[in-house]
C-alpha cells in the first residue's frame, strides 16, 4: 500500500510538472497568434503549396499567425522562412455512414432520375466525417490537445475564429459568383424602380418568420408588393417549400420577392422576379424593405443564398460523377503523370488544357522542377501568386502523390483526383466567363492563360515560346502585279475544314438523302448509323496555304480597289504546334 501511494504521488508530481511546462510553452507563444477578422482569408481547406487537405494522412497545419494552410511536406520550410511557430493541425477522419454500412454494397444507379427509387439521391450521406484538432509548436512538432483548459484565452480565441470563419476557397467561389445566377450576370429588374407597394399596415419583424399558409420556417420569400411571407418551390428531391410563393404570384401577379435570411447589412439579398423568371438585382431593396418596417441593420444572414446552394450542388454533382464512374468498367492507373483533375462544375476546359500543358517539358522545367524555389520566394500571399499556383498544380499532377493505388479492392477508397479550386479562382479572376461555372472554350482558355503567362515572364524565359511562330500573309495585286507581305506572331495555327475535300462524299450525300426522305415520311434514322465526312489533316493544311481571291482589295500600287490573290504560310516553325479547327462540322 505504501509503495502504491508513492507511485501515485510520483505520477501526480510528474503530471503536474508536464502541465506546468505545457502551460508555460503555450503562454510563451500566445502573444504571436492572431484572431481572424472579417476580411482575413482562412486557408483551412487545402495547403497553399500542395493539394494536402485535412483528410490527408498528416492533416492540414493552419498558421495561427497568417492563417495559411500547409501540408506536412511544407509546414517546416514555411515556419523556417516566416518564423511562424504555432499551428492548428486539422485532421478529418472519413468513415462509412451507418446507413451505408447497414445497406451493404453501394446501390447501383438504375434510372436517370434524382430523388426517386433507383435514381441518384444527392442528400444521401455515404460517409460521415470527424474532425480532430491539435495545437502544434514548431520546429519540434510539440503537440497539445484541443480543446483543453491549458490553452491561453488569446490562443483559444484565435482557434475559435479560424474554425468559425468561412474558408478562403469557398469565399472566393462565392465572390466570383456574386451578382450572378448560374454564372450569368443578374439583370436589374424592370419592376425595381417603380415597384407597387401596398399600404396594408403590415410590418415584418427582423426574425421569427413563418409561412402565411403553412408551418414552414425556412426557404421563405417576402413578396415586396403586399408583404406576404410564403414558402418557396419544392425541390427535385421532395424537400424545400410547398410552392406557396409561386401560387401567390399566379393569383396576384405581384412580381418581386426576396428570400428572407439572405439579406445582408449592405442591402444585398436574393431577389426573384416571377414575371421575368430569373434572379434579379433590386437597387432599391433597402427602401422596399423599409416600407415593411424592416431595418437591415437588425438583420442577420441565416440562410444560404442561391449562389451558395449552387456551389453545394456542384459539390454533390462531383460526388455523383465519381460514383457513376466507379460503376463503369474502367481500368484505373496510378503513379506520376496519372493524376486526375476533378470537374468543379463545367471546368472540363480547364482540366484538359492543364493536363496538356504539363506534358510539355518547357512548362515542367519552369514550374515543376523549380517548385521549391518558387514556393520559398513567396510566403506572403502564395494563394494569389501565379507562379506558385502553376507550380502547385504541375507538381500535384506529376508527383504521383495524389495518384496512389488503394490498399483495398474497394475503388471508393481510391483518390478521385485533385481539385484545382485555387488555380481556377486565380486564373479566372476578373474574367466574366472563366470565373463562372458556365461551360467555356478550351482554346480561349489557353490563350487567356498564355496572356497571363506572358506578363509573368518578363525576367524569365516564357515556356510558351516552344510553340510560338509567325504567319506570313502574301497579297498579290491583280492589276499591278505588285506583292505585299505582312507577318503576325501566333501561338495557335487556325486551320479551315474543307468540306469539299471529304474522302467519302458519296456516302455522306447518300446519308443526307436518306435522312431527308425519313423526315418527310415522319420517321427517324438510327443515330448509330450516322455518316460523317472524313477529311484528311493534310487537306486542312493545304487549304490554309492555298490561294484565296480577295475582292475589293485596296492596292496602294494603283491607289484604288481591285482584286488580289492571298496565300498564307508559316515561318519560324516552332518545336510544338497547337492547331485549331475554324469550323466544327455538326450533323
Amino acid at each position: 500500500i505504501l509503495l502504491s501511494k508513492k507511485l501515485i504521488n510520483k505520477f501526480y508530481k510528474y503530471h503536474e510538472k508536464l502541465t506546468m511546462e505545457s502551460t508555460m510553452m503555450l503562454s510563451m507563444y500566445s502573444d504571436v497568434v492572431k484572431c481572424a477578422g472579417p476580411h482575413d482569408k482562412i486557408y483551412k481547406d487545402e495547403c497553399v503549396y500542395s493539394f494536402d487537405t485535412p483528410e490527408s494522412p498528416f492533416g492540414l497545419y493552419v498558421s495561427l499567425t497568417s492563417f495559411h494552410g500547409l501540408g506536412r511536406d511544407y509546414v517546416e520550410r514555411y515556419s523556417n522562412k516566416t518564423g511562424h511557430r504555432v499551428y492548428l493541425n486539422i485532421k478529418r477522419l472519413k468513415k462509412v455512414s451507418n446507413e451505408q454500412a447497414a445497406d451493404g454494397p453501394a446501390k447501383k444507379i438504375t434510372r436517370l432520375a434524382i430523388g426517386e427509387p433507383g435514381g441518384f439521391n444527392p442528400n444521401e450521406k455515404k460517409y460521415v466525417f470527424e474532425d480532430l484538432y491539435e495545437i502544434v509548436i514548431l520546429p519540434d512538432f510539440k503537440t497539445f490537445s484541443y480543446p483543453s483548459d491549458l490553452i491561453p484565452e488569446k490562443m483559444n480565441l484565435s482557434i475559435t475564429s479560424i474554425l468559425n470563419a468561412e474558408s478562403a476557397t469557398k469565399a472566393a467561389e462565392r465572390e466570383a459568383l456574386a451578382g450572378t445566377w448560374d454564372g450569368e450576370a443578374k439583370i436589374i429588374s424592370k419592376y425595381a424602380a417603380n415597384l407597387l407597394q401596398l399600404d396594408n399596415g403590415r410590418k415584418i419583424p427582423p426574425n421569427g418568420w413563418k409561412c402565411d399558409k403553412c408551418d414552414l420556417n425556412q426557404n421563405l420569400w417576402l413578396n415586396l408588393t403586399d408583404g406576404s411571407i410564403l414558402c418557396g418551390r419544392k425541390f427535385y428531391d421532395g424537400s424545400g417549400g410547398n410552392n406557396h410563393a409561386v401560387q401567390h404570384y399566379q393569383e396576384t401577379s405581384y412580381p418581386l420577392a426576396v428570400k428572407l435570411g439572405t439579406i445582408t447589412k449592405e442591402g444585398k439579398g436574393d431577389v426573384y422576379s416571377y414575371d421575368e423568371d430569373d434572379m434579379v438585382e433590386d437597387p432599391y431593396l433597402i427602401d422596399h424593405l423599409a416600407h415593411w418596417g424592416i431595418n437591415i441593420t437588425q438583420l442577420e444572414k441565416t440562410e444560404k443564398s442561391m449562389v451558395e446552394l449552387e456551389l453545394d450542388l456542384n459539390q454533390k454533382f462531383g460526388e455523383w460523377v465519381a460514383l457513376q464512374e466507379a460503376a463503369s468498367k474502367l481500368t484505373p492507373i496510378y503513379g506520376p503523370g496519372y493524376t486526375g483533375l476533378v470537374n468543379l462544375g463545367n471546368s472540363c476546359y480547364l482540366n484538359s488544357v492543364m493536363q496538356m500543358i504539363f506534358m510539355i517539358p518547357d512548362f515542367v522545367d519552369r514550374f515543376v522542377n523549380s517548385a521549391i524555389e518558387i514556393f520559398d520566394n513567396n510566403t506572403g500571399d502564395p494563394a494569389n501568386d501565379f507562379n506558385v499556383q502553376m507550380a502547385k498544380l504541375g507538381s500535384g499532377l506529376l508527383s504521383g502523390k495524389y495518384s496512389i493505388a488503394p490498399k483495398s479492392e474497394d475503388q471508393n477508397d481510391a483518390q478521385q483526383g485533385i481539385e484545382p479550386r485555387m488555380f481556377k479562382s486565380l486564373i479566372g479572376r476578373g474574367h466574366s466567363g472563366f470565373s463562372s461555372n458556365r461551360q467555356q472554350d478550351a482554346q480561349e482558355y489557353l490563350l487567356h492563360l498564355l496572356s497571363i503567362l506572358q506578363r509573368h515572364s518578363v525576367q524569365r524565359a516564357n515556356p510558351a515560346n516552344c510553340f510560338k511562330f509567325k504567319v506570313e500573309e502574301r497579297y498579290e495585286c491583280s492589276s499591278s502585279g505588285n506583292v505585299q507581305y505582312s507577318y503576325r506572331p501566333e501561338y495557335l495555327l487556325p486551320l479551315p475544314i474543307p468540306m469539299g475535300a471529304a474522302t467519302n462524299k458519296e456516302e455522306v450525300a447518300a446519308h443526307e438523302r436518306a435522312k431527308k426522305e425519313a423526315e418527310a415520311a415522319g420517321r427517324k434514322l438510327d443515330s448509330s448509323v450516322t455518316v460523317r465526312p472524313h477529311i484528311k489533316f493534310s487537306s486542312c493544311l493545304e487549304t490554309f496555304a492555298g490561294v484565296e481571291s480577295i475582292e475589293q482589295f485596296y492596292s496602294t500600287a494603283i491607289n484604288g480597289k481591285t482584286t488580289a490573290k492571298k496565300n498564307n504560310k508559316t515561318c519560324n516553325i516552332s518545336r510544338l504546334s497547337f492547331d485549331t479547327l475554324e469550323k466544327i462540322y455538326c450533323q
